[in-house]
């Protein structure tokens, strides 16, 4: 252990050309350097050449802003801050120069976190993390990453596909683990931003049809204490360190060994690999919290520089924890707006990325407990003249009060509709599986809506009409929660290996396991269980892929990953996460079930609609937009909506004026019903898909309208008219 040793100040001589341009900055003989520290009585920019640490005393502080120019630093040089002030905790004041802080604008950072007392800005009583109270003498700088001066200029902007919502289908990937196992990729690109481009990634998904790249966290994060102590990762990196810089782990060991530049070098390439396939690239973005978790939380950052700026603190200046992560930034401050607006514009124009997807997003809406769609940096977000033309997502929900806020983001944000992966999985699978036991399921009202684009939720707003049915992300599975594979195959979570016995993880699954709990191999000798749990994965993929709204596919749930029951592989860096390509035959057939659901959903546009409908003809129609039958080929009464036994609903959308009308038919009854097919415009149909076939591909069957055809239990079938 280091103890500090405080150096006399070394004055800058020349101010910054532009205090206000936050972080460290390339300009003529040397960089700029601006940072906000309100209450701080000093600030240093420290710079390290060859392990010697050099010191520089920045002016200020000028609205709460100091800065300086220092002549003589290059590119790659690393750095970071030591802030002097008031240590009084109980005020919510931390300032310690012994910790080497690192800059909230750092574009690239090298280093890892060595967890022990020196991350901490507090003296351990016990030997361990408790309640802050004398301020640490430990010197952290060997002991916490540093920034890295960067000169990057390339930039993947202007390659950006710009994929129309109306054509979007999303893939939700982690970047190790879509690529560790994937057959034929060097073994340097495994687990890598570079592997994300390698032409057999980008072939999958390609041949897939997905048109955006949604990956969890990458921004360059740290590990939680108490996972440290488990000897576990913090695999999917919702424990952001710096909002501006990769995280360097994700880089090939070339890029790594290269430093900082490299690595966003790396990202910045892979950008653009996928802009040219195509495939738009979207962050999820932690900014509800940060690394520095709670009161007795290590300090890496924002805590040191100015604790009651960035984080949300009550009247006794203890953290208000409205994301269950320790800390809640505060986004009342005008600071931690400016900080999270300047990163996500940072991230398109400088590097390229096509949009956002908020986790914990209600946070970021809130004044102190109450929550707004006004809220000055949503406005400020879909206004932005670099923003407003990118996909912002949002999760519409945190741990505070009033924190579910499903449809109720400003226009042009979509946001994550939980209530559509509940209502799809509570018809397929838990309805299914309480009448397996003899009882009624629930009424497929709530169905209705989220087929039909979730006008309850996003029918309202700001704008008249709402957002139209594209402002919902309709997903059946996400990163958190059982795959598609898993919801069909247990009835309760698996999550030994999180080394918290089991508690960790939400019980809330409505997933159902055909009878059998697990593999069920040597349970189910003739694969009965099996080949019902396969229908119900085409079920739910195929209603994803019918639904008005946005879709979101799981990466792995296209070939039906398991992750063995666990619900929470947060910290599961290993095959539990990684997506296994070793393909089973029926695995093969899945991916084209799905490659084709997609294709289907791509060339016609009444599966995608991009408006509410209004249940009438639009202008120069002759059938409404939207219709619904029940067996009889009759409109569906109103009353039948709410009858729990009246599992069959056909959906008939026009194509009008553009495509082939489009006829759903879905049976949620344990038997076969026989259905009549609705007269529609009096046009044949053809049968492009039953999710009672293995395989998608096989001659299509014509039906006319009146003729009565046969739906298997627990399936769907999709129609198109054999003429517009």
């Amino acid at each position: 252990m280091v103890t500090f040793v405080e150096t006399p100040p070394n004055p800058v001589t020349a101010p910054a050309r532009d205090m206000h341009r936050m972080g460290v900055h390339l300009v003529g003989d040397g960089v700029d350097v601006a940072v906000v520290a309100t209450r701080a009585s000093r600030v240093d920019v420290c710079f390290l050449h060859d392990g010697i640490e050099v010191n520089h005393t920045l002016a200020g502080p000028s609205l709460g802003i100091w800065h300086g120019h220092v002549p003589g630093v290059t590119a790659g040089t690393s750095y970071g801050f030591r802030v002097w002030g008031r240590w009084d905790p109980a005020a919510g004041l931390r300032h310690n120069p012994a910790k080497l802080l690192l800059d909230p604008y750092a574009r690239a950072i090298e280093g890892d976190t060595v967890h022990g007392p020196e991350v901490y800005d507090y003296a351990w009583e016990g030997g361990r993390p408790g309640i802050p109270h004398l301020a640490s003498p430990l010197d952290s700088s060997q002991h916490v990453p540093r920034g890295v001066v960067v000169d990057s200029p390339f930039s993947a902007y202007d390659s950006r596909p710009r994929r129309a919502w109306e054509d979007s289908v999303i893939y939700e990937a982690h970047v190790r683990g879509l690529t560790m196992l994937l057959p034929g990729m060097p073994e340097r690109l495994r687990g890598t931003y570079a592997g994300l481009a390698h032409p057999y990634t980008i072939s999958h998904l390609k041949r897939l049809g997905v048109t955006a790249l949604e990956l969890l966290p990458i921004h360059a994060k740290a590990p939680e204490p108490a996972l440290v102590e488990r000897g576990l990762p913090n695999y999917w990196g919702y424990n952001t360190l710096a909002f501006f810089a990769p995280e360097p782990s994700y880089a090939t060991a070339e890029s790594q060994d290269a430093g900082g530049a490299a690595v966003l070098a790396e990202f910045k390439g892979m950008v653009h690999l996928l802009h040219e396939a195509g495939i738009e690239v979207i962050l999820d973005v932690v900014y509800n919290h940060t690394a520095e978790g709670g009161m007795g939380g290590p300090t890496y950052s924002l805590r040191g520089l100015d604790n009651p700026t960035y984080y949300l603190l009550d009247e006794a200046n203890h953290y208000l924890d409205y994301t269950g992560c320790g800390n809640t930034v505060d986004f009342r401050h005008t600071r931690a707006v400016q900080l999270t607006l300047d990163s996500l514009r940072y991230w398109v124009s400088e590097v390229g990325v096509d949009g956002f997807r908020f986790d914990l997003a209600v946070t970021l809406g809130r004044h102190q407990e109450h929550f707004t769609p006004y809220h000055a940096f949503l406005v400020a977000m879909t206004t932005d003249p670099v923003l407003r033309d990118t996909k912002l997502i949002s999760e519409p929900w945190d741990l505070g009060p009033y924190g579910w806020r499903t449809g109720q983001f400003p226009a042009p944000m979509a946001d994550w509709n939980d209530r559509y992966r509940n209502s799809l999985r509570t018809f397929w699978l838990s309805d299914a599986a309480a009448q397996s036991k003899g009882h009624a399921g629930q009424s497929p009202a709530d169905l209705g809506y989220r087929l039909a684009g979730s006008a309850d939720l996003f029918g309202h707003g700001e704008v008249p009409g709402g957002r139209s049915p594209l402002a919902s992300v309709n997903f059946i599975t996400a990163h958190d929660g059982f795959t598609l594979r898993d919801l069909t195959s247990y009835d309760r979570k698996h999550n030994n290996a999180n080394g918290e016995d089991n508690r960790d993880g939400t019980n809330d699954n409505h997933s159902w396991n055909h009878g059998s709990e697990g593999p069920a191999s040597s349970e189910d000798p003739d694969g009965v269980i099996l080949a019902l749990r396969r229908r119900s994965m085409r079920n739910l993929l195929g209603s994803l892929l019918t639904s008005a709204g946005t879709p979101m596919l799981v990466a792995g749930d296209e070939i039906g990953r398991t992750q063995r029951g666990n619900n929470n592989a947060y910290c599961q860096d290993n095959e539990i996460s990684w997506v296994d390509w070793e393909l089973e035959p029926w695995q093969e057939s899945l991916f084209a079930t799905v490659a084709h659901l997609v294709k289907l959903r791509r060339e016609n546009p009444s599966l995608r609609p991009a408006r509410f409908a209004t249940g009438r003809p639009l202008p120069g129609d002759t059938i409404p937009d939207l219709a619904w039958y029940g067996a009889d080929g009759e409109p569906k009464p109103a009353h039948a909506w709410h009858d729990p036994h009246q599992r069959l609903i056909q959906l008939l959308r026009s194509g009008h004026p553009h495509g082939r009308d489009s006829l759903v038919v879905v049976n949620g009854h344990l038997n076969p019903i026989d259905v009549v097919i609705p007269t529609g415009r009096g046009h044949n149909y053809t049968l492009v898909w039953d999710s009672e076939r293995e395989n998608p591909v096989r001659v299509p069957d014509t039906v006319a309208p009146g003729e009565v055809v046969t739906v298997e239990a627990l399936s769907m079938q999709v129609y198109l008219a054999t003429a517009t």
